[in-house]
């Protein structure tokens, strides 16, 4: 999940949500708005929308031999 820049500024950033055991209940977006006080740590690593579709469709398109190369890995942990 990406932290997405919206076209007026108000960022849009993952939080997950996890039971007191740990385990994850849900993954949603908060809006934080310009001026709210955690706005500037955020701000350097937002995406817009735009450029968050890019990533995904690329990471789509190219992990392929990363899959692989998991795969592979995951059929020696099994093995031994």
């Amino acid at each position: 999940m990406y932290v997405i820049r919206l076209a007026d500024g108000t960022l849009r950033v993952p939080r997950s949500l996890t039971s007191e055991d740990g385990r994850l209940i849900g993954n949603a977006y908060v809006e934080v708005q310009p001026g709210d006080p955690d706005y500037e740590q955020w701000l350097p690593e937002s995406l817009t929308e735009e450029e968050a579709q890019v990533r995904r469709r690329r990471w789509e398109e190219e992990n392929d031999e990363l899959e692989r190369e998991f795969l592979a890995y995951k059929a020696e942990q099994e093995d031994a």
